[in-house]
C-alpha cells in the first residue's frame, strides 16, 4: 500500500538561529527523500530565533514567516505540500503549534508574556492544535521538565534527532499513560541531516486541518522511527 510521508517538526534558516537550510533548500531535501509534505515549525521569538527583537512586531512576524513562505513557493514547484506552524517555548519547554496562521500572530503582540496555560487556551480558542515537543529531552537550555497532560493535544514521542533512546521512551510512556495522540518528527535544521522522522499516512494530506484531524483520530498513519530508531 502506498504511504505518504509528512515531516511534522523542522526549521529554516530564515527564522531559526540554529538552522542552516533555507525553506527552499529544506523542501528540496525532503523531496529527495520521498516526502509528500512538511510542516514548517520555526522557533518562535521565545526560542532560538534569528529575528531581531528590536524590530516592530509586524516586521518581526513578516520575517518570521519568510522560511515558510519560501518553502511554500518551492513546494509548489516540487509538488510537496507545505504547511505552517511554529515551535513556542516557555523557559525551554517547547510546543509545536499547528492550525493557526500569520494573522493570529499579528493580532497578538502580547503573546510572549502569556503563561503556558493562557497560550494553549488561546490556541485552542482559535482552532489550533498543540503538541508537546520532546517533553523529556535533557539539555542545557531546559532547566526542568514540565508536563501538561491535561492541556496538550498530543505528544512528540519520537524526536528523530535524539541519540539517547530514553528521551523518546519516556515520551511514549507519558503519552500512553494519558491516552494522548502520538507524533514523530525529525526536528531537522539542515538539508544534509533530515533524520528520517515524521509520519506515514495511508492517504495524501492536503491541508493542516486534515493533518490535525488524522492525528486526533489516532488512525490511518504510522510513526517513522528515524535513523536512530
Amino acid at each position: 500500500m502506498k504511504e505518504y510521508l509528512y515531516e511534522t517538526h523542522m526549521h529554516t534558516a530564515e527564522a531559526s538561529a540554529c538552522a542552516t537550510g533555507t525553506g527552499a533548500e529544506m523542501v528540496r531535501a525532503y523531496a529527495e527523500f520521498g516526502y509528500s509534505g512538511v510542516i514548517i515549525t520555526d522557533h518562535f521569538f521565545n526560542g532560538n530565533t534569528s529575528i531581531p527583537e528590536y524590530l516592530p512586531w509586524e516586521k518581526r512576524i513578516e520575517l518570521f514567516c519568510k522560511g515558510y513562505e519560501n518553502a511554500l513557493e518551492e513546494g509548489e514547484k516540487t509538488g510537496i505540500h507545505v504547511f505552517f506552524g511554529w515551535e513556542y517555548a516557555f523557559d525551554g519547554t517547547e510546543f509545536l503549534t499547528y492550525g493557526l496562521d500569520k494573522e493570529f500572530l499579528l493580532r497578538n503582540p502580547d503573546i510572549l508574556g502569556w503563561s503556558v496555560e493562557k497560550y494553549i487556551k488561546t490556541v485552542h480558542d482559535n482552532g489550533g492544535f498543540v503538541v508537546h515537543a520532546h517533553p523529556f529531552r535533557e539539555a542545557y537550555y531546559i532547566p526542568k521538565i514540565r508536563l501538561y497532560p491535561q492541556l496538550v493535544d498530543g505528544v512528540e514521542v519520537i524526536n528523530a534527532s535524539h541519540m539517547k533512546a530514553r528521551f523518546n521512551e519516556r515520551s511514549k510512556a507519558f503519552a500512553e499513560k494519558h491516552g494522548l495522540p502520538q507524533l514523530s518528527g525529525s526536528d531537522s535544521h539542515h538539508p544534509d541531516c533530515i533524520y528520517g522522522g515524521g509520519m506515514a499516512f495511508d492517504r495524501e494530506i492536503h491541508t493542516i486541518f486534515e493533518f490535525i484531524e488524522a492525528v486526533r483520530s489516532k488512525t490511518g498513519y504510522r510513526l517513522l522511527p528515524g535513523v536512530f530508531g
